[in-house]
């Protein structure tokens, strides 16, 4: 009994503050501490695709007269992607609702609109293009870095 209750003061003595209990739960790596989350990885790849598909939407929209069609046809199909998704009763839908209706607006202006708003409405679709590109980019390497500590 004596021994018992003088094991735990022995053991304060005998470690080091630098070193960690291995006895001790909170101490212990565990290789799961060092893995990326499965639902957090596919968030990021998931992300990845949609913000690089965005700013490639976008810069689609923003391309010259030779494709000036394919540009009202974009424009309009995020317009009414955009309406549709306000309309949604999920509220997650909304921030995307709103951003497609902007660029399908913008895209309208920059292809119609008063030659005044055009250039700005131009500078506004290809500044987002690139925000979204690089936005990807990055979510892209998030992604293979925690692609990478799973294998």
């Amino acid at each position: 009994m004596l021994l018992l209750s003088i094991m735990p003061v022995i053991q304060e003595k005998v470690m080091d503050d630098n070193e960690l209990d291995p006895m001790d739960p909170k101490d212990q790596m565990d290789s799961k501490d060092l893995l990326v989350p499965r639902d957090e990885l596919t968030k990021q790849g998931t992300n990845a695709v949609l913000y690089l598909a965005g700013g490639a939407f976008l810069m689609v929209m923003t391309m010259g007269s030779r494709l000036r069609f394919l540009g009202v046809v974009f424009s309009l199909a995020a317009l009414v992607f955009g309406i549709g998704a306000l309309v949604s009763k999920d509220r997650e839908d909304k921030k995307p609702g709103i951003v497609l209706v902007a660029a399908g607006a913008l895209g309208m202006v920059f292809r119609f609109g008063i030659p005044i708003l055009k250039p700005f409405a131009g500078f506004l679709l290809g500044l987002g293009a690139l925000g979204l590109l690089a936005a990807g980019i990055w979510k892209g390497i998030q992604f293979l870095r925690g692609l990478k500590s799973r294998s």
